[in-house]
């Protein structure tokens, strides 16, 4: 069941919400509560039914580990459910990648099973990870049973992230407002899972044509000309922009309905003057995951530059695999890595020489800030090819194929573009349109001198309601969001 499909939005959410909101009358919360770890359940199942014992075996084991950490603080314990979730996520992720290795390397023939990986399960992983690892130091106490199924399987996060922490969530469910009805959080919910609807149905699926056509191409060795790789590259930076901003919109909006806020997963990224800025706002909670539990028990900066860069590259390119099981997907972690530490680098040498670049502030942003987006953009090539040989063609034309003329390039594509970019680069982003309303957990400030932030009016509630109308209207086939095959 996709967010931006009939069923969900006319039937799945309607139902879902009267009946939470209905059982939140009650004075035990853990009515209202149980009614949404059962719609997660159905929503969930709506895929396969088979992968939610999955689910289910992969949540009572953990519980079950966190309960005996409760007990005992047991580093073996720990250990244990640490490894239950990581062999989990071989088997399931990787296995079929490390097989393909293997028989490559030995040249060997080998059974490579076919394995279909069920849907967020790198997601709910890498929560419970977490809570293992904070259950084990101390940082957290035993949940209870109803609230740990919530924490881990709420719908509106589930598939896609963000991947939250615990503390962030279960105290929400323990507030004597749970499960009430509120104006101000349907109004709110409604206005910001529309923006993400609009995002991702006109948007992320009005260019994606482009870069399918382009990256398809690559895919059968047809050779490309240079504007045509350049505009393909781009359209699909800007779908994929659009359709993972879309879907951390609509996953915070639907959470607000039920009066729970999600942190913040995605705040302009392309607007980041250098990589490290870019990290911190595309995929933030992934960042903060790789950061907290991966990047600081490998040591993080706390033994030199040489030690510091090593553990970068580490944390990247095992991010990059925690995004698919591909030699793209290495690549394009190790791309990042390498963009990481040449950037630490050069603020490193900054500082030590004391280096100034006598730049107008305007001119050095507009610089920095192109520059990121261009290598980022290229780094994205890794990520959608379906290859290494499409990727190597893709990069054959992006810097030695032939121009052609303006004209014959479809002038549809150049609007798309420019008014992609237009948005991505100018405007605010949802969370600083929403800021007076506090939309997420975390503080998003914005100044906006010429008033253009969303309030509930009727203004704004037409500008929203059209958004809605016109991204009903364009839903004319499922399309599923990119960060689902994640």
């Amino acid at each position: 069941m996709l967010f931006n499909s009939y069923i969900f939005i006319f039937c799945f959410l309607p139902i879902t919400l009267a009946v939470f909101y209905f059982l939140g009358r009650f004075e035990n919360k853990s009515y209202a509560l149980a009614s949404l770890v059962l719609a997660s359940f159905i929503f969930y199942a709506w895929w396969n039914v088979q992968y939610l014992l999955l689910l289910w075996a992969s949540i009572l084991v953990n519980y079950s580990f966190g309960s005996w950490l409760h007990l005992k603080k047991s580093k073996l314990v720990m250990a244990l459910g640490v490894a239950f979730n990581l062999l989990l996520l071989m088997y399931f992720k990787y296995a079929m990648f490390i097989l393909e290795a293997f028989q490559y390397a030995m040249g060997v023939p080998s059974f490579i099973p076919h394995i279909i990986l069920p849907l967020a399960i790198s997601f709910f992983t890498f929560q419970q990870i977490a809570y293992l690892v904070d259950m084990y130091q101390g940082k957290t106490e035993k949940l209870a049973f109803g609230s740990y199924f919530l924490f881990v399987c709420f719908f509106p996060q589930l598939i896609a992230g963000p991947i939250v922490h615990h503390k962030e969530m279960v105290v929400q469910f323990s507030q004597k407002t749970f499960g009430q009805a509120s104006l101000q959080n349907i109004t709110i919910g409604l206005s910001i899972f529309a923006v993400g609807l609009f995002k991702k149905v006109v948007l992320a699926d009005g260019v994606s044509p482009y870069a399918n056509m382009a990256f398809y191409t690559a895919h059968t060795g047809e050779a490309l000309s240079l504007l045509d790789a350049w505009c393909g590259v781009f359209a699909y930076s800007f779908q994929l922009y659009f359709d993972f901003s879309g879907y951390s919109d609509m996953a915070i909006g639907l959470a607000r309905l039920f009066g729970v806020k999600l942190p913040l997963n995605f705040s302009s990224p392309y607007k980041a003057k250098n990589i490290i800025e870019f990290w911190r706002a595309w995929h933030i909670t992934l960042s903060r995951f790789l950061r907290d539990y991966l990047y600081i028990p490998l040591g993080g900066n706390r033994f030199g530059i040489i030690s510091r860069y090593k553990n970068l590259m580490m944390t990247m390119l095992l991010g990059g695999l925690w995004h698919g099981a591909g030699w793209n997907f290495l690549i394009w972690g190790g791309l990042h890595g390498f963009y990481l530490i040449v950037n630490h680098g050069w603020h490193y040498g900054k500082t030590k020489y004391n280096i100034e670049l006598c730049l107008p502030t305007f001119i050095a942003t507009f610089v920095s800030t192109g520059v990121t987006f261009i290598f980022v953009c290229l780094a994205w090539v890794f990520f959608r090819a379906e290859t290494l040989t499409a990727s190597g063609v893709m990069f054959e034309a992006l810097f030695q194929g032939h121009i052609i003329n303006f004209l014959v390039l479809d002038k549809a594509l150049l609007i798309w573009l420019c008014g992609l970019s237009f948005i991505a680069f100018f405007l605010p982003n949802t969370q600083q349109f929403f800021s007076s309303y506090s939309p997420s957990l975390d503080k998003v400030t914005y100044i906006d001198k010429f008033k253009i932030t969303w309030s509930p009016n009727m203004v704004w509630g037409g500008v929203v309601g059209l958004m809605f109308v016109i991204s009903v209207l364009m839903m004319s086939g499922e399309s599923e969001f990119l960060y689902f095959q994640f």
